[in-house]
């Protein structure tokens, strides 16, 4: 038997034995994915978290890797805890924001909207992801600077009265919109849109059109249908959506640190942590806030059954 007769006698073989056990085939299909996934990701991310663990000597800046929750502990301290706070309510602020506009356009896409309407309505969600993030988030510092095209909309359609009120609004006003919490929660909702409106839209187009017609036959008024019919079945969309905006929310740092004040967001203070500071075991702890966040959200969007529409 030649070579090539051998090999061929092999990889039969083997196929053979791969199609008799299919739970084995499936077995090395995903062991690969499976072994990078608990290795590479999960355990960087467990490396985080017992980092987290150890501390900072105040006098010599060292680095004492000792376990302990003195650095957790940090976490709790006003100064930390605001960054906390103003993150999760932002990115919960985004999410919902992005929700409201998103549903709209998602629902005239999937029902109404022809095929060549859809094209252009997809190419128009999707054109702004094709060039670089950061040259959006520059250009949004230029159109809500106090010169720029925002301020001069605004004094040209008499709003800028309503404008002068938001900006001396405690807590989210500023100076101008881009160095306020308002135009950071501007550049927020357009950055991470897109990201609800695809999976909201692919839930609205498995909704079956006969649903909401035997719904109309039975005298329910339009406002009816969507409440009971519509918006149930879009649910697992929009939480599958939420999970994306809420959590790209959570950890940038790019966004807070060109738009609005000098406050901090988790993933700025990460980043301060670990370069002026150089306190690596308080930059992990920051890092776990994220991770302990988006595993409660993620059991919450289960329970939507968001992963039925990723």
């Amino acid at each position: 038997m030649t070579v090539v007769g051998e090999r061929h006698s092999i990889a039969h073989r083997l196929s053979s034995f791969f199609y008799r056990h299919p739970r084995l085939r499936l077995a090395g299909a995903l062991t690969p994915g499976m072994a990078w996934l608990g290795v590479v990701y999960l355990g960087s991310l467990a490396a985080l978290a017992v980092y987290g663990l150890y501390r900072l000597e105040e006098f010599t800046g060292l680095v004492v890797r000792e376990l302990g929750l003195d650095t957790y502990r940090q976490l709790w301290e006003p100064a930390n805890r605001d960054i906390i706070v103003r993150t999760t309510l932002m990115a919960a602020s985004v999410t919902v924001a992005c929700g409201v506009i998103a549903f709209p356009l998602a629902y005239y896409m999937a029902r109404f909207a022809s095929p060549r309407a859809k094209t252009l309505l997809y190419v128009g969600v999707l054109m702004p992801l094709w060039s670089s993030y950061l040259v959006r988030v520059l250009s949004w510092k230029l159109i809500l600077a106090r010169d720029g095209i925002a301020t001069w909309f605004l004094d040209h359609t008499g709003l800028s009265p309503l404008l002068d009120l938001l900006l001396r609004t405690p807590a989210v006003g500023g100076s101008s919109l881009s160095t306020s919490d308002i135009g950071r929660f501007v550049v927020f909702v357009y950055t991470w849109l897109p990201y609800m409106i695809l999976p909201l839209h692919a839930a609205l187009e498995r909704v079956p059109e006969s649903f909401v017609d035997a719904s109309s036959d039975l005298g329910a008024r339009p406002r009816l249908t969507f409440r009971r019919i519509i918006l149930p079945l879009a649910l697992p969309g929009l939480a599958a959506g939420s999970i994306f905006t809420f959590s790209l929310t959570l950890g940038d740092f790019i966004i807070p640190g060109i738009i609005g004040d000098s406050s901090y967001f988790i993933g700025a203070r990460v980043l301060q942590a670990t370069g002026v500071e150089s306190n690596l075991p308080l930059a992990a702890a920051f890092s776990v806030v994220p991770m302990v966040v988006m595993v409660l959200y993620l059991l919450g969007a289960k329970r939507l059954g968001a992963f039925e529409a990723l």
